[in-house]
């Protein structure tokens, strides 16, 4: 987790952008508000630190692919 900093790139597995990471909080890393979905737009979202498969440059990628990874609202 040391390695993800502010607005490095989310992808899933398959490559598809997930988010931004807005920053690291505990085991989770929080969003951006502007990549949270219609209807909730006005607070962020997470994805917990389990889910990340490997950080390469500026990219966090996960070990799900993007359609299977679940947004905590928080």
């Amino acid at each position: 987790m040391s390695e993800i900093r502010e607005h490095m790139k989310i992808v899933g597995k398959d490559g598809v952008q997930v988010g931004t990471v807005d920053k690291v909080e505990g085991d989770r890393i929080k969003l951006t508000k502007k990549d949270s979905p219609e209807g909730h737009k006005d607070h962020h979202h997470y994805i917990d630190k389990k889910l990340v498969g490997s950080v390469e440059g500026d990219v966090v990628k996960l070990s799900l692919n993007a359609d299977a990874v679940p947004k905590q609202e928080g």
